[in-house]
């Protein structure tokens, strides 16, 4: 088998056709595309005016466009992988069919070989298929970004995460999302612009550098002019963006399309994304997409939590708008939590704790739902352990996360094969649903199991788990649900309950920690410009906990139960790490900025005349590192703050001798 490199035919080519390289004459094979634009598009876009490069537009949004194709005699496969910037392809090479599975070994030519076979109902079927990694070939460099590159290891994962499992049965058109860890060696390249609109974004849809989202579009339907019987594609959106509900929005209006029109199609979809304006957070945006217009608008982090700022259609110019978004991230709550919303309260504590925790579920749609909801139960708060919204046997984490030789490690796993049933069978706490209702529908609640009857592949639904709640199970909550279903209360309804539930006990939870913190930081008073900033105060624990006696979460929760237990546990945890580093260099920046308004307010140039040259020269370079870091860092500066800090320098080169002055206009800059 080849997997073959088309150059040009991503968006906006211009370059002919390759030839497919085939390894193996004997077999068609799946292709590998990996295309974008060619040295000359890398220049300005005039049409759009905004002073960005060729495919910058679509490089804000997206990482590439992947479509995934299943090979009757080998599975999946990356038929074509559209990026900007540049082509590249990969050969793989087929021999013969081998009655049991090898490992894999690196021959004398640097070449790869081993075998794999396919897993599904929890049992090994299919054949076994000995393959061997030929070397890379590059039909053109990548020219930009630097960041659309996919490795070898990464296209696999994207190949098996982009289709079902066998035994979930999935027929006609099936959405979901997986995430993959970014390889690790590669150079790691954001966009400089986005990095600006990071810190704008609540810390909940801030970019992890280390992982990519796919979000899938899948169709599976009979055709009995291929041998199989059945067309079975994925179209897949690679992207560093959180934005769950928005971009499988964007497969649901281009998807359908794409799989009766192929190529052309796709490459004027990238066009449409290229030309979008940039995802700046909390700005109303309006991106067109093959002929339909969606409004969005990014959260930022001074938003109230909870709402949404997105405006109807009141303006005379919205009678274009197709399709408006209420949000960009957010999955139906209430639909996924459905079958277990009588434990809904003991989940925000597992997952709140960052405990180890695997959802089953009968389909990737089921499971990835599932996960996300379970990561977004505790927002404002951030998970700060991995999780994976579709997990399989093929996924190059999977021996890591499967090992019985150490604790499972915190991570959310989301597994739709039964064969993780025993795989994981050593995890403390396992939900098995099935099927999701539609809207309406209310699934039989599941129950409270231990985790020594799940021993058998058809184990029933339930939560399998020996985990004894700190909190007291708040039954309000749960009526008002319970009623919500018998009055038949719209599923959109019930997760907004659900969902302001979740948020003010998070708030609950996480107030009395930002009130202790913000005690850490040094009184204004202490920060003097002539010295370097304060630090913080050290984080007590024990300090902590006699602070909850009078302002803990009994002032603003209704909810009864052991919360000096659950704070104990949370400190040990992996979502306390990330969210008090997260705070520590929050005041940290603070205190830095507050130290930059303290020098401002200084007649600076008065202390230098009471001060030798070579004094007055090491101010200048301090505070020109001084601008550096505030601009490096994106310190929370006013910028009046950072023009008088200028003002002061020139001011005080001025007042030098020439040949210092020189010296000095050309040391950094001001």
């Amino acid at each position: 088998m080849a997997l073959r490199g088309l150059a040009g035919s991503g968006p906006g080519s211009r370059g002919p056709l390759d030839q497919a390289v085939a390894a193996d004459e004997k077999s068609e094979a799946p292709a590998v595309v990996a295309a974008g634009a060619t040295p000359e598009d890398d220049e300005e876009d005039d049409g759009r005016g905004r002073g960005l490069l060729r495919w910058d537009g679509f490089s804000a949004w997206l990482h590439c466009v992947c479509v995934v194709g299943f090979d009757l005699e080998l599975g999946q496969a990356v038929e074509e992988c559209q990026w900007p910037g540049g082509q590249r392809c990969l050969d793989l090479s087929y021999g013969e069919r081998k009655p049991q599975a090898r490992g894999v070994s690196r021959n004398g030519n640097g070449r790869f070989s081993g075998s794999w076979a396919a897993l599904g109902s929890g049992r090994m079927h299919g054949f076994f298929q000995k393959w061997e990694v030929m070397d890379l070939h590059v039909s053109n460099p990548v020219i930009y970004p630097q960041h659309s590159k996919l490795t070898d290891k990464e296209k696999t994962n994207i190949c098996y995460l982009s289709f079902p499992d066998s035994n979930s049965g999935c027929l006609g058109d099936t959405q979901f999302c997986f995430r993959f860890r970014q390889s690790s060696g590669r150079r790691v390249s954001l966009h400089c612009l986005l990095d600006q609109f990071d810190k704008d974004l609540p810390v909940y849809l801030k970019k992890d550098p280390a992982y990519f989202y796919g979000y899938v579009y899948f169709r599976q339907v009979r055709d009995k002019t291929l041998k199989r019987g059945y067309f079975q594609k994925s179209l897949v959106l690679i992207s560093k963006l959180p934005y769950i509900h928005f971009f499988h929005t964007v497969l649901k209006q281009i998807a359908p399309e794409y799989f009766e029109k192929n190529e052309p199609y796709l490459e004027a979809a990238c066009n449409d994304v290229d030309r979008w304006p940039a995802p700046v957070p909390g700005k109303t945006l309006h991106l067109p997409i093959m002929g339909v217009v969606m409004k969005v608008r990014i959260p930022t982090c001074h938003d109230k939590p909870g709402t949404t700022q997105i405006v109807q259609l009141t303006q005379q110019g919205d009678t274009l708008i197709s399709v408006i978004l209420p949000t960009v991230h957010e999955v139906d709550l209430f639909r996924c939590f459905c079958p277990v919303f009588l434990h809904s309260q003991m989940l925000w504590e597992l997952v709140l704790l960052g405990e180890p925790l695997v959802v089953m579920a009968p389909s990737p749609s089921e499971s990835s739902e599932t996960v996300l909801a379970l990561v977004n139960c505790i927002s404002p708060l951030k998970y700060f352990s991995d999780f994976r919204p579709y997990f399989t046997i093929h996924d190059s984490e999977f021996k890591e996360y499967t090992t019985r030789t150490q604790a499972p490690p915190s991570v959310i796993l989301g597994v739709t094969n039964p064969f993780f049933a025993k795989t994981l069978q050593h995890w403390p706490h396992i939900i098995r649903i099935g099927d999701l209702k539609p809207a309406g529908e209310i699934p039989k609640q599941v129950k409270v199991k231990k985790l020594k009857n799940l021993k058998t592949l058809d184990s029933k639904p339930g939560v399998y788990t020996s985990y004894k709640p700190y909190l007291n199970r708040d039954e309000e909550i749960i009526k008002q649900l319970q009623k919500g279903v018998q009055q038949k209360r719209p599923s959109e309804a019930q997760s907004v309950i659900l969902r302001r539930y979740f948020l003010e006990l998070t708030q609950s939870f996480i107030i009395p920690l930002e009130r202790y913190v913000a005690s850490l930081m040094p009184l204004q008073k202490s920060i003097s410009p002539w010295k370097s900033p304060p630090q913080l105060r050290q984080f007590l624990p024990e300090e902590f906990m006699k602070t909850l006696e009078k302002t803990g979460p009994q002032l603003t929760s209704r909810i009864k139960g052991d919360w000096i237990g659950l704070y104990r546990h949370f400190l040990k945890s992996p979502n306390f790490d990330g969210w008090f580093k997260t705070r520590r260099k929050e005041m940290t920046q603070k205190l830095e900025a507050l130290h930059l308004e303290a020098l401002c307010e200084e007649d600076l140039l008065l202390w230098t005349q009471k001060h030798t040259e070579v004094e007055t020269v090491d101010l200048v370079l301090k505070l020109k590192n001084k601008l550096l870091q505030a601009d490096r860092e994106r310190l929370p500066v006013k910028p009046d703050t950072m023009e008088k800090l200028r003002t002061h320098i020139d001011a005080i080169i001025l007042a030098l001798p020439e040949d210092l002055q020189g010296i000095l206009l050309k040391t950094g800059t001001t």
